[in-house]
């Protein structure tokens, strides 16, 4: 396969930067990956990775580090920032304040791409779940896991917005090759309500303990993906991710 190019992936080791460097890897790419720590046994699954023997470097940055940025991005010919920073034990709320990163982090970027001419594209995407390459879950991933769980429990009866993250990995390679993708793109494919949600997982997993009470609360905002759609992005099927997601998380014994 011929090379190419390199890029860079910031949050490399991450739930979606994870499936990107995957995938990228498998097109032909070499990747430069960021890491806080490129040690960690966290990240030990990126060196297993197909192909990433002699096309796969990490390196260890700090996004709030001119420096060590600037060292994993040297010599690449684009960068997706996959990665938001959040200070380690400085926060009450980890996951709130990675959503309020990554939403200043997007309009600077426009901000600075309206004054330098840099050519930016950024790809939103709504809840991200299905298999995982780390050992350990992720925010979002936890937001399906804990429907296996919570028997006991009472849910929110909310609209889900939902994509798979190897569709997420493809949508964030596809606006990179594709020279007419410009501006924002959002990237969703279902929309369930949790009670549907449960009903799907409930036929195909009998066994788990499932939420038995949900209230009901205002219904968001509907996304819609028609934009990225019409650059010629695909999905899979909702029951082909579910039942991906289950099969990780039984793979790295988190369920039985």
């Amino acid at each position: 396969m011929a090379e190419k190019g390199r890029v860079c992936v910031t949050g490399a080791g991450g739930y979606v930067g994870s499936w990107l460097v995957k995938l990228l890897l498998s097109r032909g790419y070499r990747v430069h990956g960021t890491l806080r720590e490129p040690g960690d046994v966290k990240n030990a699954h990126l060196k297993k990775l197909d192909d990433s023997l002699g096309n796969l470097r990490l390196f260890k940055a700090d996004l709030l580090d001119y420096s060590s940025l600037h060292t994993a991005i040297a010599g690449c010919d684009g960068v997706f920032h996959v990665a938001s920073p959040v200070p380690p034990g400085m926060v009450l709320n980890p996951e709130n304040y990675y959503r309020l990163s990554k939403t200043v982090a997007e309009s600077e970027a426009w901000d600075y791409a309206k004054r330098s001419e840099l050519n930016v594209v950024t790809v939103c995407p709504s809840l991200v779940i299905g298999p995982m390459l780390q050992s350990t879950l992720n925010a979002s991933s936890w937001t399906l896991f804990r429907l296996l769980q919570d028997g006991s429990k009472s849910v929110e009866n909310k609209v889900q917005m939902i994509v798979d993250v190897r569709d997420v990995a493809e949508a964030l390679l596809l606006v990179y090759e594709k020279l007419e993708a410009e501006g924002r793109y959002i990237c969703t494919a279902h929309m369930s309500k949790t009670m549907d949600l449960v009903d799907k997982l409930r036929r195909l997993y009998p066994n788990y303990s499932y939420p038995k009470n949900f209230t009901e609360v205002d219904e968001g905002a509907k996304l819609s993906s028609e934009k990225l759609q019409r650059l010629g992005w695909k999905y899979r099927p909702l029951e082909e991710t579910l039942v991906d997601s289950v099969k990780s998380y039984q793979e790295s014994g988190l369920l039985d």
